[in-house]
């Protein structure tokens, strides 16, 4: 573990100590936000950033750390490991280098160099490979199962190619070659070619695999696994003359054949290996990097303005099945649906009017959520045309995902005696309310910011997912007495099977007075407790601190603070004349950085605070109901809905979403769309091209004026 730990820390530039610090409490349970909220002082105060790295680095080094101690183990077993091969095999931490040493004791199938060998033309293979100038000889290698010298000298090159695809430093080479000259080119299947239309801009390509996107990348290899595409890599071609000289020692008969023999290795096996290796390195890349759009993006989502703890009335629109129509409390709860049709005959719209106002008024609606799906708009306009009030806020809500929770299991264990209709509705109120307890229930994909989602590696986008899920929770905190089992699985700690029971404690006991009360959760031991109590609040609880972000264990010392100043914890909560008497340096010690004490006191001075904007309303051109509407030179105000690596989408307040391309976001080039928007922000767009046939509308930013 001591390499590890100095591997890690000289690649991230940190000091070993942090590292280790970092991996022991990782090694012992703890989980990123608490590492990164509550050990400041152990890991130099890394943010979540670079522990998660430390993880990913030291789970990847351990799996290449057992991958070396069976490759020694499988060797040693065929009695062929030297001291000098045990030692560079030790002493590598690069895994192509590792599998390289691997390859020549690594079990093959039936080989034409195995064939070869087993006609006794290994010895033959050796006098050629050695070069020598004495005139080659095989009449010893003649046999029934080799009939003549020419067949002798193909079986003894077989054997030289196999040699020279195994050697260590005939791959380094190539592997160099791919790394500073690769090609990556792309062309449609012959016959392919008006079935494959929508790749049709990967039809003839040819780039630097090193500077090919993300995004360029996914495109072309989810054609070629569809069948209509063909995808390769290539090195420049003096690649194997490269190779040659490192085999080739001089320019007689051997040598030539030694040549023939390397060509061979190169175009059959070193070619085709190393080219496998870097296509799935650039795919691993690409998936990466779509990976952290995805989160980017998710996280933006995640963390959009709250409407808070609001009753309103939450509308699913739709025109032939109606507009689902529920009431929510405060806490989300349902206490009233119906079904509107404000869409159809005349009489349907003047009974639905009638409905609506009625609800309004009986429940006394101050807010409107309505889903911007079918319909959306026009529901918005029908309802400002009520007039419901000028104190009545109305907001339209993203919906996307909104039928996936409607139908799943958590919804239907929330709402057994509803339908999927109103379950969808009530999904838009509550995220409007508080949109990152709402979208933790359904699976991140279905939410509509990711980019290629399908096409990288699932297990890798699952775990990113998670992780900036739980990151999220975490920032925000989590009201222990309200929250559901979903939004509980994703604190720090405590996961699916205690979230369980910390919603049966509750239903059972009743609301938590205390955080220390959590210790009566079955199965909720000290170091769970440890993990989680943070990131917990207890609003009017027995002891205000419940409702910070201040850890318990951290408790005694504020305790000791409001004495030293002749104050209580109510007070230095209250009072910002008596935080500011607290002389934070008079309690560092070993245990206790200023980095810890300064998070305290920045938390006493707004406990329970929401680290999240404030939510404001927006409005679309009332004037623009389709695309058929824009026309180039139009200036729209809209909201980012999704942001890629090659710009961003804009909603305009109707169902075909806008792009503005990279190069028209900013007077100067970008290269991450992520440093100039966000998911949500408002933004003013200039239509500048409208394809009503292929549903695509181009839009630019540069030049127009923000708000």
């Amino acid at each position: 573990m001591d390499e590890i730990i100095s591997i890690i820390a000289q690649e991230m530039g940190l000091p070993a100590k942090h590292i280790r610090n970092t991996v022991e409490l990782l090694e012992g349970g703890a989980t990123i936000p608490f590492i990164s909220r509550y050990r400041k002082e152990a890991t130099g105060s890394m943010d979540e950033v670079k522990v998660e790295s430390v993880l990913d680095r030291m789970l990847q080094l351990k799996d290449l750390q057992r991958r070396k101690a069976y490759i020694i183990e499988t060797i040693e077993a065929q009695g062929s490991l030297t001291d000098s091969l045990h030692d560079k095999i030790v002493s590598s931490w690069n895994a192509s280098e590792v599998e390289d040493l691997y390859l020549p004791f690594k079990p093959k199938r039936r080989t034409r160099a195995e064939a070869a060998r087993q006609k006794g033309l290994e010895p033959l293979a050796k006098i050629i490979m050695a070069q020598h100038d004495s005139p080659l000889r095989t009449d010893a290698f003649i046999s029934q199962d080799v009939p003549d010298e020419a067949e002798a000298i193909r079986g003894a090159e077989d054997i030289i190619a196999q040699w020279v695809n195994e050697d260590s430093r005939a791959r380094a080479s190539l592997r160099t070659s791919f790394e500073r000259t690769a090609i990556i080119s792309c062309h449609v299947t012959k016959g392919k070619e008006t079935e494959a239309q929508k790749y049709r801009n990967y039809f003839d390509v040819k780039e630097p695999l090193r500077r090919c996107s993300s995004h360029r990348l996914l495109a072309m290899r989810r054609g070629e696994q569809e069948g209509l595409l063909k995808v390769a890599i290539s090195p420049a071609p003096e690649s194997c003359s490269r190779i040659k000289r490192i085999f080739v020692k001089g320019n007689g008969e051997k040598s030539a054949i030694v040549a023939r023999a390397v060509e061979d290795a190169y175009a059959r096996l070193l070619c085709p290996s190393i080219e496998n290796e870097f296509a799935a390195i650039s795919k691993r890349n690409a998936d990466l990097q779509a990976i952290d759009v995805f989160a980017s993006n998710l996280r933006q989502l995640l963390l959009s303005p709250p409407l808070g703890s609001r009753g309103l009335m939450a509308i699913d629109p739709g025109i032939r099945t109606g507009c689902k129509v529920v009431i929510l409390d405060a806490q989300g709860n349902l206490i009233h649906n119906d079904t509107i049709y404000p869409h159809a005959s005349r009489d349907k719209m003047v009974y639905a009017e009638m409905q609506l106002l009625k609800m309004i008024d009986r429940y006394e609606v101050r807010v409107i959520a309505i889903g911007n799906g079918t319909a959306g708009r026009e529901t918005r306009e029908f309802i400002e045309a009520l007039d419901p009030g000028e104190d009545v806020e109305i907001y339209m809500v993203n919906e996307d995902g909104a039928s996936v929770y409607s139908a799943s299991e958590v919804a239907r264990r929330e709402f057994p005696d509803y339908d999927v209709t109103v379950r969808g509705a009530v999904s838009i109120g509550r995220r409007l309310m508080d949109p990152l307890s709402e979208l933790v229930k359904i699976d991140p994909k279905s939410i509509g910011v990711g980019q290629y989602q399908h096409d990288v590696d699932q297990g890798l986008l699952r775990s990113k997912l998670e992780s900036v899920t739980e990151s999220c929770v975490n920032l925000v905190g989590v009201n222990v007495n309200t929250a559901s089992r979903e939004l509980l699985t994703f604190v720090s700690g405590i996961g699916p099977a205690l979230a369980s029971r910390i919603v049966d404690y509750r239903r059972e006991h009743g609301p938590f007075a205390s955080r220390a009360e959590l210790t009566n959760v079955p199965r909720l031991g000290a170091k769970a407790y440890e993990q989680c109590a943070g990131f917990l609040r207890i609003p009017d609880g027995n002891n205000p601190l419940d409702n910070s972000a201040v850890h318990p264990e951290r408790y005694r010392l504020v305790e000791r603070m409001a004495t030293d100043i002749g104050s209580d914890l109510r007070s230095i909560l209250s009072d910002k004349s008596a935080r500011d008497r607290i002389e934070l340096q008079k309690y560092v010690d070993d245990n206790t950085g200023i980095e810890t004490l300064e998070d305290i006191l920045a938390e006493l001075e707004k406990p329970g605070r929401d680290p999240r904007p404030t939510l404001r309303q927006f409005s679309f051109d009332n004037s623009i109901n389709s695309i058929s509407d824009l026309h180039e030179g139009m200036i729209l105000p809209g909201k980012i809905a999704n942001i890629t690596d090659f710009g961003c989408f804009v909603d305009l307040g109707i169902k075909t979403k806008g792009l503005v391309h990279v190069s028209k976001m900013a007077v100067k080039r970008v290269r991450d769309p992520h440093s100039l928007v966000r998911i949500h922000q408002e933004v003013i767009v200039k239509v500048i091209e409208v394809d009503v046939d292929r549903g695509r509308i181009g839009l630019s930013m540069k030049d127009v004026p923000q708000n």
